[in-house]
């Protein structure tokens, strides 16, 4: 749990005092677990701010995970693609169990930009464009279920994002096939998702585009959500493959 929570400040790094608040565990089993983690390299901490951020070790395993898990390596071109060819913000994110997580980010040629969402930045399953999408791809039963999880979060950071206005959205991304987010996380800053999905039909992440309000308007939001589409075909397919060399197909 530690680990997890250091990984997701991957800039700033959390202090004790952070980390003892974040997990309810006293000061000394912090302390003590923390030690273990620096002894087996997964965490170091800076030594001016007294910050704890992870180790070498830590990207030395994720490295050795990325073949088997590495969305960001088989999403990496089909963002640039997009960023490319909309001259706008395109992100890969991934599904960390009630929340989403920004993996990767590309930047447009667009000289005005949103930055709304950063590498390592962690939001609840449908807060913003791609976090929607993936949110809506799922059953009905586990929608319920991750609501009910975020219901406080949502109310204390994000109060125009009520379960009920997720309910609607989410009706809304399954009919058009893209979820679309009118600056309801930051005013003035839109954004289209489009789940990706495992050959199973679970959800694997989400490819997302962000711009300015009037950068995504009809009919250039369709433009867009094609594009999102086309990109996130590519990549099933690509995880079509690897299922199937996995498994001796």
């Amino acid at each position: 749990m530690l680990l997890s929570r250091i990984g997701r400040h991957p800039e700033s790094g959390l202090s004790l005092t952070d980390l003892v608040t974040a997990s309810g565990l006293n000061k000394p089993t912090v302390r003590r677990l923390l030690m273990a983690l620096i002894r087996g390299g997964l965490v170091e901490q800076d030594p001016t701010r007294r910050t704890y951020h992870l180790g070498e070790e830590a990207y030395v395993l994720g490295t050795m995970a990325a073949g088997r898990h590495g969305l960001v390596e088989r999403t990496a071109d089909a963002v640039g693609r997009l960023a490319r060819e909309s001259g706008d913000t395109a992100f890969v994110t991934a599904r960390r169990g009630t929340a989403a997580v920004c993996l990767h980010r590309e930047e447009g040629s667009f000289p005005i930009r949103t930055h709304a969402l950063v590498p390592g930045a962690q939001h609840p399953l449908g807060v913003g464009a791609g976090s929607l999408a993936m949110l809506a791809a799922l059953p009905d039963p586990e929608v319920e279920a991750v609501l009910a999880e975020n219901t406080g979060l949502l109310a204390d950071s994000y109060p125009a994002l009520t379960p009920e206005t997720l309910r609607d959205q989410i009706a809304r991304t399954r009919e058009t096939g893209y979820a679309l987010n009118p600056g309801l996380v930051v005013p003035g800053s839109w954004g289209l998702g489009v789940a990706i999905r495992h050959p199973d039909g679970t959800v694997a992440g989400a490819l997302s585009l962000a711009a300015i309000e009037s950068r995504m308007q009809p009919p250039r939001d369709r433009t867009l959500a094609d594009a999102l589409t086309r990109e996130t075909q590519i990549i099933e397919s690509r995880l079509a493959r690897s299922f199937a060399d996995r498994n001796g197909a």
